[in-house]
């Protein structure tokens, strides 16, 4: 879930805000890109905490969050660039700039979430949809009414990490024999049939549902090359901070980082250091920080992000 908005947008509320804002450090005349806008949430504090003189260049893939967001935002004049874009495309809006702090937000805004007709929610009638930016793409109907049992066991499994992935594909193809899915409900039962009658920790369609918008929007295929095009496009000094929501995510994320803080890479035995490389960010974070029990209370969804952050090192 991309965060949000503002404390009067209940349910919309930027995750890990404070901790962001302190890993991010704004400062007047500052530089900063947020990848992934939402409700502008994240943005917002940002500019606030920055003070005069920033520069937010703003991204994100769905229309209607740049809608959103530049109503949002209005008030901070000059300062805001939005563009309706991938956060892997990044470099495109900057044009050679350098910035002095990067937020990505790997998660699905709430607005979209909350939004029926955009066909995210297994508990909420919908289409089968799915798509981040509805101007492109395959949806989510598409790919469970055509992929062969196979690719869809693959896609549950990997995606979602779902353990009865074969199971629920094989009922995708007998049922769409008869009739094609065509909403999000109709759907979700598929999942709920595939699991044993008792309690379950979460809703049978959690993982099918994840692992469908992740094939979706192709979440996973370009996001080690963002995460190293970010950290290029940084000042020496400047901080890249990540918001992950599922463990597929956070691994990218965590081993990414980690290849970048490497410096000698000799082989093991080598015992003095040949190679003169150079890593080319210090980690912020050995550990992915948390929401406390504070937020989670108050969002609920905010349970499940993961926040990593880098430094980029001086040339």
């Amino acid at each position: 879930m991309n965060s949000g908005s503002s404390s009067d947008e209940p349910g919309h509320a930027p995750v890990l805000r404070d901790e962001v804002i302190e890993l991010i450090r704004p400062k007047p005349g500052g530089v900063y890109v947020d990848c992934t806008l939402g409700g502008a949430g994240h943005a917002s504090a940002i500019l606030e905490a920055a003070g005069s003189g920033a520069t937010l260049i703003g991204l994100d893939r769905d229309p209607g969050a740049i809608e959103r967001s530049g109503k949002r935002l209005a008030r901070y004049g000059g300062g805001v660039e939005l563009h309706n874009c991938r956060f892997e495309d990044l470099k495109v809006p900057l044009a050679g700039r350098l910035a002095d702090g990067i937020l990505i937000d790997l998660g699905v805004s709430s607005f979209m979430l909350d939004d029926a007709a955009r066909g995210f929610s297994f508990q909420r009638e919908g289409p089968l949809d799915m798509r981040m930016n509805p101007r492109e793409g395959r949806t989510a109907a598409d790919i469970v009414n055509a992929a062969g049992e196979r690719e869809l066991a693959r896609i549950f499994r990997e995606y979602g990490e779902e353990r009865l992935a074969a199971r629920i594909a094989r009922m995708i193809v007998r049922r769409r024999a008869e009739k094609p899915f065509e909403t999000t409900l109709d759907l979700a039962q598929v999942a709920v049939a595939a699991y044993p009658k008792g309690r379950q920790r979460i809703h049978p369609a959690t993982r099918m549902f994840q692992a469908l918008r992740i094939a979706v929007n192709g979440e996973l295929e370009h996001l080690e090359q963002a995460l190293l095009d970010a950290v290029s496009a940084l000042k020496p000094g400047g901080r890249l901070a990540v918001i992950s929501f599922h463990s597929l995510e956070d691994r990218i994320v965590k081993h990414t980082f980690a290849r970048l803080a490497r410096g000698c890479i000799c082989p093991p035995k080598t015992p003095v250091c040949i190679c003169g490389h150079k890593a080319d960010a210090a980690l912020l974070t050995r550990r992915p920080i948390t929401a406390g029990e504070a937020e989670t209370d108050k969002n609920p969804r905010a349970r499940s992000a993961m926040l990593r952050a880098v430094q980029r090192e001086a040339a």
